[in-house]
């Protein structure tokens, strides 16, 4: 990221927290005073807004608009797939070309030497590798864009005197009196005026599925975030059950909703690929800007002819950049895009598919990504601690016969109940052996609930769910081993035991009650809820997904540690990693990151596998530190919440069922929330990475090698060994064969540790291996040039000496032919090395016999070999300039290449040895 870049992201940052505190302050105020401080602060009453009023409150506080991320145009998505380092050496090239071999000749009045090949070339590559791009970023983008889809586009008010009436959701504004009922999006932030039966879904901000109840009542107490107040409801949550009347606090980006989506808004963060192949253009461009100009000033002072001596500098140029790389990339990209697609994933950033094998780092939130996001009742105990199936008979006649909202539990409850009925008689159609006489229905002060039913005997009990200490307090005795007997402080204590070993669990635990015609039909209410007989409890769990515990290990496996960031509460966090195998060793709070600086929180992070009850901000915090420390980071998440953090990470993945806010913040979606799937994105990760390396390793040290035998033969020979045309026609035929890279088998043992881009590693392998090719290049220039050509050529004598034997036309074609032959053999052997080497440098083991190329690969480079040693004997050789070889030219060429295989492996061996790796 350049200084402007990294000034601007800061700046967004300080933006976005000066709105988040704002928010927050706002909704604090809101919560924390009376309805009459409220409506007063924020200008209206219960009556709503008149239309002047709406307009100044629109004129204060703005309009009801979420920044999000801007769509793309057509002309940057076209930008995008065709702007990079190597296209832009490719364009510099096109044009140098285009003056030299265009523009010059017309200028000088020589059309026959206008010549289109290069360029013409060099635009293909730029072309096919843009065009692949741009329509698998197209493709994949259409695919996983939806903006905001999350929030209503109308919504209920009160204006002009209460007349109620419906809005489009941006005319709403501050102060404007709002109605809820079941099934509403919350159009903005608003203060709950009155409220019943009001439970809200926070999922989208929090991350945690169960819902929340929603009261009127002015809020006294601390709370640890401003979404656990209980008389606030926010944009981006929604109505579960109930109805209310609300006044709207703030709008838009001043939302809480607001303020995170704003936040992920604008650059992303350079990335470990982006970096990585801007290193690597730096490297290339450097070898080119020393290589060309040296070229360049030697032909020139041995030649004497500068414009060929520039014509071929300009060549060397074209010869040491891998032209296909750009294609090469993008079909690497690609393809791993499409195997991922077929394993229901959408890919929406093709860089992403390398950033997904680089990853040590994987932070995931814990809630539906590790669990089924489902509750399950797991226990039905007596106060002992002993299932009893008598506890879950009471709970089912409490769950089945309220006619409030049925809660997560409430339906866990019945699915169990229903799943034993099968085992035990006594839990047969009980839905139809008892008739519902009356309800007491939940509210967030008692934390309770009654239903009051009977039976066909007439017997009538009251029985009560509620959380353990609300309900504890109505009871005056507990029932156990089939007696009823008064509950003593003994009792008591061991209750508590009891539930505070399965809260340790990770269990949400309530309690059951009961007590036996509580009072005269028709008269129940909240004074009949006392001494009661307390007959056990209910654990329920948000069970893990049976996947995971083989996902985590398997990752680890491949060198990926899992970091658990969450905003649920430390006690359940750790019984839910404790499950899937991930060992705590160490757990951090969102209280004890505040209070550290980001060096303490770099040490922290690294030995911390689990941080539970995060803000978004702290998990972006986390992410951040982590990068800064050197690591690749993935961020697996679902919730708006979880936006910031995917934003920061080198690759953000999500689900296609998560909010709109944290879909445009990804690279990746996810089709289906299993951590399995992660897996096999890394595996396809890294072969890309592999494949791609292999070709920039192989083909810079190949061209390298080539280049540096250029420069030689140009100091040392009275011609030039290939002539620019011929150049780069080997390497359009090289790069050909290397098309099918992408699908080229990798190494098991490659694929177990993430790998990082390393510029320095091109430069030391091009230094190593280019030099060995040249050996073998030179030897070959003094074979052909002291023997092979001088024997079929012009009767035993050398080059330099054919004007001490020959005159005229006679000695022109003595010349052409030696240069023709000598050619012709340096463009055969040079394919030929060049195309061995991919199967010696692809893989660090034995080639053809410890690790065998993939049957696309052995084909298309054995093709390009046939089709180079060929094209010297047809008629489209000679207009390249080449002679047919004689058949003993092969004698030659077949032990020459054998011995290049076996010194090539030496240096290979010894590369590996020196650094580690090869690729």
């Amino acid at each position: 990221m350049n200084k402007k870049q990294n000034r601007a992201a800061i700046r967004k940052i300080s933006e976005s927290h000066v709105r988040r505190d704002r928010a927050n302050e706002t909704i604090a105020f809101a919560a924390t005073h009376k309805i009459k401080t409220v409506l007063r602060k924020f200008n209206t009453s219960l009556d709503g807004l008149s239309e002047k009023e709406v307009t100044a409150s629109r004129n204060a506080y703005g309009n009801n608009r979420v920044t999000h991320e801007k769509k793309k145009t057509l002309l940057q998505k076209l930008a995008g797939a065709f702007i990079n380092p190597f296209t832009a050496i490719l364009g510099c090239l096109a044009i140098v070309s285009t003056i030299t071999d265009v523009v010059l000749p017309i200028m000088q009045n020589a059309p026959e030497d206008i010549s289109l090949r290069t360029v013409i070339i060099i635009m293909a590559m730029v072309v096919i590798s843009g065009t692949l791009r741009f329509v698998q970023e197209s493709r994949s983008g259409n695919a996983a864009e939806k903006l905001l889809g999350m929030i209503t586009t109308t919504c209920t008010v009160d204006r002009e005197d209460g007349k109620r009436q419906e809005i489009p959701l941006v005319d709403a504004v501050v102060g404007d009196i709002i109605h809820l009922s079941a099934g509403d999006m919350i159009p903005a932030d608003a203060r709950v005026l009155q409220a019943k039966d009001l439970f809200i879904s926070q999922s989208a901000l929090t991350g945690e599925s169960e819902p929340v109840e929603k009261i009127a009542t002015v809020s006294e107490g601390q709370v640890d975030t401003v979404t656990e107040y209980p008389n606030i409801v926010f944009m981006g949550s929604s109505v579960i059950s109930g109805s209310a009347t609300a006044v709207i606090i703030s709008v838009g980006d001043d939302t809480l909703f607001g303020s995170m989506a704003s936040s992920v808004t604008g650059e992303a963060v350079e990335t470990s690929f982006t970096k990585g192949v801007n290193a690597v253009s730096w490297v290339l461009i450097r070898f080119m800007f020393v290589m060309v100009p040296v070229v360049f000033v030697i032909n020139g002072l041995t030649k004497g002819d500068w414009l060929q001596a520039l014509l071929f500098g300009i060549s060397i140029a074209v010869g040491l950049t891998p032209e296909m790389l750009p294609m090469i990339v993008t079909t690497c990209l690609a393809k791993g895009a499409v195997s991922m697609s077929k394993k229901k994933t959408i890919v929406k950033n093709l860089n992403s598919i390398q950033n997904f094998g680089a990853i040590d780092i994987l932070c995931t939130d814990k809630t539906g990504t590790l669990t089924q996001e489902r509750v399950v009742l797991e226990y039905h105990l007596d106060v002992m601690g002993n299932e009893d199936t008598r506890v879950l008979r009471h709970a089912y006649l409490n769950s089945y016969f309220q006619t409030g909202y049925k809660n997560l539990m409430d339906r866990a409850i019945i699915r169990k109940t229903e799943e034993a009925e099968a085992s035990d008689p006594r839990l047969i159609d009980l839905s139809e052996a008892y008739t519902k006489v009356d309800e007491i229905p939940f509210d967030f002060t008692r934390r309770r609930l009654s239903t009051v039913v009977s039976d066909k005997s007439g017997k009538t009990q009251m029985v009560t769910k509620g959380a353990v200490e609300e309900t504890l307090s109505i009871c005056s005795f507990v029932e156990y081993q089939g007696k009823v007997e008064p509950i003593t402080e003994a009792l008591k204590e061991n209750i508590i035991r009891t539930v505070d070993t399965l809260n340790e669990d990770g269990m949400r635990v309530i309690a059951v009650a009961q007590k036996t015609n509580p009072s005269p039909v028709g008269a129940f209410g909240v004074k009949d809820e006392c001494d009661m007989v307390l007959i056990g409890y209910l654990a329920f769990l948000d069970p893990p997904k049976e996947s995971v515990h083989a996902a985590i290990k398997a990752l680890k496996e491949y060198s990926v540690t899992t970091k658990i960031l969450t905003g649920d509460n430390d006690k359940v966090t750790r019984f839910i990693c404790k499950q899937v195998g991930l060992r705590v060793n160490n757990l951090l709070l969102g209280s004890d990151i505040d209070q550290m600086t980001d060096d303490e929180l770099a040490k922290a992070a690294e030995n911390t596998d689990v941080f539970a009850k995060l803000s978004p901000d702290q998990k972006a915090r986390i992410v951040t530190v982590l990068r800064n420390n050197g690591h690749t980071v993935g961020f697996l998440g679902d919730g708006i919440n979880d936006a910031a953090a995917m934003k920061s990470a080198d690759i953000g993945i999500s689900v296609d069922t998560a909010v709109d806010i944290a879909k445009e913040s990804a690279d990746i979606i996810l089709l289906e929330k299993d951590l399995m799937v992660l897996e096999e994105g890394i595996v396809e990760g890294r072969k890309t990475y592999a494949n791609m390396n292999k070709y920039i390793k192989m083909t810079a040290s190949s061209n390298f090698g080539n280049m540096f035998s250029v420069l030689a033969a140009s100091a040392l020979l009275p011609f030039l060994p290939m002539m620019g045309a011929q150049l780069i026609f080997l390497n359009l035929i090289y790069d050909l064969s290397c098309t099918s890279i992408p699908w080229d088998n990798v190494d098991e043992e490659f694929l177990k540790e993430p790998r990082k881009w390393d510029a320095s590693s091109v430069g030391s392998f091009m230094l190593w291996l280019g030099p060995t090719s040249s050996i073998f290049d030179w030897t070959t220039y003094a074979f052909m040039y002291f023997v092979f050509c001088p024997l079929f050529v012009s009767n035993g004598i050398l080059y330099n000496d054919l004007a001490n034997h020959f005159t005229g036309a006679e000695l022109i074609r003595m010349q052409t032919n030696y240069t023709a032959l000598f050619q012709a053999g340096w463009f055969v052997e040079s394919m030929w090395s060049q195309t061995m080497v991919i199967h010696m440098i692809r893989t660090p083991k034995l080639p053809f016999i410890q690790s065998r190329a993939s049957v696309t690969l052995t084909l298309l480079t054995f093709a390009g070999i046939a089709i180079v040693t060929v094209i010297p004997f047809t008629t489209f050789g000679r207009t390249l300039g080449f002679l047919p070889l004689p058949a003993s030219y092969f004698v030659y060429l077949i032990p020459c290449i054998a011995l290049y295989m076996v010194l090539a492996t030496s240096l290979k061996k010894a590369y590996i040895r020196h650094y580690g790796d090869l690729l």
